[in-house]
């Protein structure tokens, strides 16, 4: 298989066995989505370490040894992004599987288990015209401060929505047409998403318009923008005219 090809594959898979797992009414609420980030944590990493066994891996449940920094090509997982919402039985909730290469998030897959949909950077949809009024979706418990003036000063709507990778690919899917945060991220909230996003077309960056850089010592990346390109400018000019 290709990266994509593997990518894609592997997020289905684990998703099909977080659906699984929660179907089998064992468990509920933080015990569900604890048992679901562990076993959908072993699927992913025991696949790539078997296809891709010469790269390096990141993984939000995973130890973090240090040894993936000597790679190039590196794999940068969230196993389930959004375990709260899973374990309530909400669907916006993902799985990430990307590859960061060169630092730059390049390949990847977001599987979107409840819709029954892998968005992948292989096999980019087709977006469709922009709306008059752009809608911001934004996390459902920490919404950034400048969401609702920004929002208000392009006479669009705030739209609340659970995990990193449901929100992102909202955008992809044209829900909505910008994706804002800054309550603190990491890699693995961002790596996969982005590569999806960028091989959408989309502009994805820091907040200040800086790059997003990946397989760095300190995997914390607090920030994030994914919009559509054609709203990239004006989206980081207003953000910086309102004091972020």
């Amino acid at each position: 298989m290709t990266d994509a090809e593997l990518a894609a594959h592997v997020a289905a898979e684990a998703g099909r066995l977080a659906l699984d797992l929660r179907a089998s009414g064992g468990l509920e609420g933080r015990a569900l989505g604890d048992e679901g980030d562990r076993a959908a944590n072993v699927l992913i990493v025991e696949a790539l370490r078997r296809a891709r066994p010469d790269d390096g891996l990141l993984s939000e449940e995973s130890r973090d040894d240090g040894t993936r920094l000597g790679h190039d090509r590196v794999w940068i997982v969230d196993p389930i992004d959004g375990t709260r919402e899973f374990g309530e039985g909400r669907s916006d909730w993902a799985v990430h599987v990307g590859l960061a290469i060169g630092g730059e998030a390049r390949v990847g897959a977001v599987a979107l288990p409840d819709l029954d949909q892998v968005l992948r950077t292989d096999n980019p949809l087709i977006l469709g015209p922009l709306p008059a009024h752009p809608r911001i979706v934004v996390s459902r418990s920490r919404a950034p401060r400048i969401a609702r003036p920004l929002a208000d000063a392009m006479g669009g709507a705030v739209v609340p929505m659970g995990s990193a990778g449901a929100k992102a690919m909202a955008v992809v899917r044209g829900e909505a047409e910008i994706y804002l945060h800054d309550g603190g991220q990491h890699e693995w909230d961002s790596c996969a998403p982005v590569a999806v996003a960028l091989a959408h077309g989309l502009h994805c960056s820091r907040l200040d318009g800086s790059p997003l850089v990946y397989n760095r010592r300190d995997p914390y990346l607090p920030d994030l923008l994914v919009c559509r390109a054609e709203l990239a400018d004006e989206v980081l000019e207003r953000i910086a005219g309102l004091g972020r």
